[in-house]
């Protein structure tokens, strides 16, 4: 039996931009950002003909500008930028370890002599079969 497996994909622009707007949406606090510029908006309004309502108003764009451009601009601006992001990857899975390659990567992940001992493997396989599995069904 061959225990071999050969993965092959490509990201699409679609893809980055999802990861990358999760990634920001985990790293930002997005309703308090939303609430700060609500309430900077409301405070120029009420102030309006004052120099503060004005600079609340402006500083409230300002701010909204940039979550538009955190979530709708840079993520697709940075996967076009991004040339590696366009390759080829390719991953072979095999009781050698995993094999990464791109047009400018290739690597030898996790091969057996790293692990000190028969037991250290044993516990990486445990941790595999463990987690992989769960992430398997949360996926499907």
């Amino acid at each position: 039996m061959n225990s071999t497996v050969h993965l092959s994909f490509r990201y699409t622009e679609r893809d980055y931009v999802r990861a990358l707007r999760a990634h920001y949406k985990s790293r930002l606090r997005l309703p308090l950002d939303i609430v700060v510029v609500a309430a900077l908006a409301a405070i120029g309004v009420y102030l309006w003909p004052s120099w503060w309502g004005i600079a609340s108003l402006v500083v409230s764009v300002l701010f909204l500008l940039m979550l538009v451009a955190t979530f709708a601009v840079i993520p697709a601006l940075a996967f076009r930028r991004e040339a590696k992001l366009r390759d080829d990857y390719l991953l072979t899975f095999s009781p050698e370890g995993i094999h990464f390659r791109t047009a400018h990567i290739d690597s030898q992940l996790i091969p057996k002599r790293v692990f000190g001992s028969v037991g250290d493997k044993q516990a990486f396989e445990g941790l595999l079969v463990q987690y992989v599995a769960a992430i398997a069904r949360q996926s499907a």
